[in-house]
């Protein structure tokens, strides 16, 4: 068996204006004792046998989320991946040369990503992660419009997006991803149509493309809610105009050889994100730091979401634990389905019901008679010509 690990890093230089997530802006002073809290919690983890359906399972991606990673100094970063090798293991070796990083599709090395911002990368971070042993780096761009991103309460600006690439091809690095939100404050056709074509220019292995989500508990949110004007809320696209951004980019990516294999991710042949096709796969992961989520295949934990909290109880040596949640089997085949669903190829319908021991036909007939699902060989899978609308597609599929 094989499981994924997640590291969770909170902390960003700002708070965008759309993000409702966990994270915060704060003093760096705290970046230091954060970091020796997850070491701590690995050692804990392996000590405790707290996992120990997974105990024997082999490492092979390891995934530094947040937040804002690459804020951490590449000393702090090495030492959380030093943690994990002294007291899980990794498989085979995340080498510590730049030519190792070329060897990003070898199933031998596991798959090591850093969640990055443009501003954030110097020459010699990138250098110092590839001597850690990371191997792919996720750039969170947005958007290559600089009206967008000031809108956005980003920090970076276009020109920092060429920079970041630069330095990082020459560090080393051969898998990078990055990322493109469809219906940001102050995007126009022409503006979407121009991110597209510059993030081809760069050409990075894997592509992830969102659409705004407006989290009612954010700034944005807030502000749209009220009617008012403050984040530019009154120059938000139509769902229309997202839906139609989203769909241009799909056939640009196709034609210029991504392949779509997530509502939301595209990669060259041999870069799909391999930690994050466990999650669509339910298969087994472990999350470390404040917040971080889990699952083993019948249990789903998550940790506590204040860092400070987080960061306490490790060093007093109480369980970071909040919420231990069994899976029951109806759970489990929700999950199956929406999950499943949203990889393009689709779910083995056969597969699924022998499984689950259930008939699946007379829940997914309305929907296969409106065109939003259908049959592709024995797969059962969103029609592609229905991607922008898969969350209303779910929710009737699980009602």
């Amino acid at each position: 068996m094989n499981v994924g690990i997640y590291i969770q890093v909170p902390f960003c230089q700002t708070k965008c204006t759309y993000c409702n997530f966990h994270t915060g802006v704060v003093a760096r002073e705290k970046y230091a004792p954060y970091a020796a809290a997850v070491r701590r919690e690995i050692v804990e983890l392996v000590a405790r046998d707290e996992i120990s359906s997974l105990r024997d399972a082999t490492v092979d991606t390891v995934y530094f989320g947040g937040g804002t990673p690459s804020l951490l100094e590449p000393s702090a970063l090495a030492g959380i991946l030093g943690a994990l090798r002294r007291n899980w293991g990794l498989a085979g070796s995340a080498g510590q040369d730049p030519e190792s990083a070329r060897e990003v599709t070898s199933a031998a090395l596991p798959e090591i990503t850093l969640e990055a911002d443009p501003e954030t990368i110097t020459p010699e971070k990138a250098r110092a992660w590839i001597a850690a042993g990371f191997n792919r780096i996720s750039l969170g761009l947005q958007s290559f419009a600089d009206r967008e991103l000031q809108a956005a309460g980003r920090m970076h600006r276009r020109a920092d997006i060429f920079a970041a690439a630069r330095i990082l091809r020459e560090a080393g690095f051969r898998n990078i991803s990055m990322d493109l939100i469809a219906g940001l404050a102050q995007q126009t056709r022409e503006s979407w149509e121009e991110s597209v074509a510059r993030l081809l220019e760069i050409r990075p292995e894997h592509i992830s493309i969102y659409l705004l989500e407006i989290d009612e508990g954010s700034r944005l949110g807030k502000e749209s809610l009220a009617g008012g004007s403050r984040y530019s809320a009154e120059a938000i696209p139509t769902d229309d105009a997202m839906a139609e951004s989203y769909e241009s980019a799909c056939a640009r990516l196709a034609d210029a050889g991504y392949e779509h294999y997530e509502i939301s991710n595209w990669g060259l042949p041999g870069f799909r994100s391999r930690h994050n096709l466990k999650y669509w796969r339910r298969e087994p992961y472990i999350g470390l730091g404040a917040g971080a989520h889990s699952f083993d295949g019948a249990r789903r934990w998550s940790n506590v979401h204040d860092s400070a909290k987080y960061v306490a109880s490790i060093e007093s040596g109480a369980s970071p634990r909040e919420v231990i949640e069994p899976v029951t089997a109806a759970q489990a085949l929700d999950e199956e389905l929406f999950l499943g669903l949203r990889q393009l190829e689709g779910i083995d319908l056969a597969r699924v019901e022998k499984k689950y021991g259930v008939s699946l036909q007379a829940r997914i007939a309305g929907l296969r008679q409106q065109g939003l699902l259908e049959m592709n060989g024995a797969n059962l899978r969103l029609a592609p010509a229905h991607l922008t609308v898969s969350n209303e597609v779910f929710v009737e599929l699980l009602g």
